[in-house]
């Protein structure tokens, strides 16, 4: 059955899902969502004999279903080869009863590679089947991982260019190396004096700039976005869960149809959301088990019906999750407000005016089998210290996030006894200081590539070769500027 795409915001007429790729954004500011969610069409024991890129194809076949069988299995090949140092692609770890699966073997070490290896080959295929003959210009914002996967996607690919929009003084010193020594004639990086929300609501403006977007049809130039809000990073990420239901079922640690738990370290919800419509698919997911750091929105949000980012931004160690509005949230609202495109746009109305909204007594039963937990910064590196002791296994500042929200949840006594997934969005390479003070402060007086090879020996893990290549890499893009020149950032580099 067709799965077409509508605006969360508007009753426009629906789109095919290559459409949705490409334009990212709807007209009216609205995000793509599926107009009903597909149920998995293979049993849970076949998909457990299947590779990932087999798994790959069964789900995403079901979203993408202006795709020819030829053109998604070349976009899932291409994707997934051996820029992944593992031919898993996402390994599970066993770690302390629960199983980490690491989404950070990509080229990028951290998660948004799963999606952003594969994104660039669905736009370009979908701006085939459109006739689109304009350049396709990504531009992104990042709190951190998003910039570096989506340039390493995009460099270098004909008929794109790419700019990449970060807090100049809000993401890690590695994650700042890896973006600003991306060498491409059509990658700009721009470090702005804000913080990501400023430059997420920066990108949308410019989204929705129609004067803007005139003048750049006519330069022979469209917009498109490679953040969570396109729908072509969505749908991949709804993969991996799958994938890990199928190979602890295939290990003979599940039993068919026996439900799990899934914990998300959650800054701009697309990562959980992806796991929500797994759950929608048929996967048998028991809790959405939702971790954030000191910027706890979504934590309040769940606890209280209430969204409401009038608060302080805290700057943790955590970057990625740095974040006080939490765009793929709006997907869930449309959801549980009954598709309702109306009763979302008033939320999102009240969100960008008065900066909060409370949801209805009957959109909250929607949200049943989401929990919400937070770690502190302390409880974050204790959580580091703790596991790394207990079992010598070295996560990141992000996992450990979800890693002490697991703690949390398995106290609450909510679900006793289930086999629990802990998302493991990035490497401890990526966020090597903050990992290494947690284990012992004794370290933080070492260079931060020196951490990198002490941190290798602890872990008895390989330096990954996104962090040897960036040690000698000469910077490339040093450009910055205040959040309302952004615009005129963009129009220069494309004029």
């Amino acid at each position: 059955m067709e799965v077409l795409y509508n605006s969360t915001r508007s009753g426009i007429a629906p789109v095919k899902a290559s459409e949705a790729i490409l334009k990212g954004l709807s007209e009216d500011g609205g995000l793509f969502v599926p107009d009903h969610i597909p149920a998995l069409d293979r049993s849970l024991r076949e998909l457990a004999g299947m590779d990932y890129r087999q798994v790959a194809y069964e789900v995403m076949k079901l979203y993408l279903t202006d795709f020819t069988e030829e053109e998604l299995k070349t976009c899932i090949d291409r994707a997934y080869d051996d820029k992944f140092d593992t031919g898993e692609i996402a390994p599970l770890r066993e770690a302390e009863g629960a199983y980490y699966l690491e989404l950070f073997h990509g080229s990028t070490i951290a998660f948004k590679d799963m999606a952003l290896s594969i994104l660039p080959h669905l736009m370009i295929t979908s701006a085939r089947k459109n006739q689109i003959r304009n350049q396709i210009v990504i531009l992104t914002a990042t709190s951190g991982d998003t910039g570096k996967a989506a340039l390493a996607g995009f460099a270098g690919v004909e008929g794109t260019k790419i700019i990449v929009f970060y807090p100049k003084n809000g993401v890690s010193p590695i994650q700042e190396k890896q973006m600003v020594t991306q060498k491409g004639d059509n990658t700009l990086v721009v470090g702005i004096h804000g913080n990501f929300d400023d430059a997420q609501t920066g990108v949308k403006k410019i989204f929705s700039d129609r004067e803007l977007a005139a003048e750049l049809d006519a330069k022979g130039f469209q917009f498109s976005s490679a953040n969570s809000i396109n729908i072509g990073r969505l749908v991949p990420q709804v993969c991996y869960y799958v994938y890990a239901y199928a190979k602890l079922l295939a290990k003979g640690k599940i039993a068919e149809g026996e439900a799990i738990d899934v914990v998300v370290p959650t800054g701009n919800f697309g990562n959980i959301l992806a796991a929500y419509y797994a759950k929608n698919m048929g996967l048998p997911i028991g809790s959405l088990i939702c971790a954030s750091n000191e910027n706890k929105v979504l934590y309040d949000f769940f606890r209280t019906g209430t969204y409401d980012r009038n608060r302080e931004f805290v700057l943790t160690s955590s970057p990625s999750m740095d974040i006080l509005i939490s765009s793929n949230l709006e997907r869930l609202i449309y959801h549980i407000a009954g598709d309702d495109a109306d009763k979302n746009r008033e939320l999102m109305a009240a969100l960008n005016g008065q900066g909060k909204y409370e949801i209805t007594a009957e959109m909250r039963e929607g949200l049943k089998g989401f929990y919400g937990y937070y770690a502190s910064e302390e409880e974050t590196a204790a959580e580091i210290r703790r596991l790394y002791e207990s079992c010598g296994y070295v996560i990141d500042t992000h996992t450990a996030v979800a890693s002490a929200a697991l703690q949390k949840h398995r106290k609450s006594g909510v679900s006793e006894g289930r086999k629990t997934v802990v998302v493991s969005t990035a490497s401890p390479f990526k966020f090597s200081r903050s990992v290494m003070n947690a284990i012992d402060e004794k370290y933080d007086s070492m260079g931060d590539f020196e951490l990198v090879d002490r941190l290798s020996g602890l872990a008895k893990v390989k330096v990954p070769d996104a962090i040897e290549e960036i040690r000698t890499a000469p910077v490339v893009h040093d450009r910055q500027c205040r959040v309302e020149d952004m615009k005129e950032v963009v129009r220069g580099f494309l004029m």
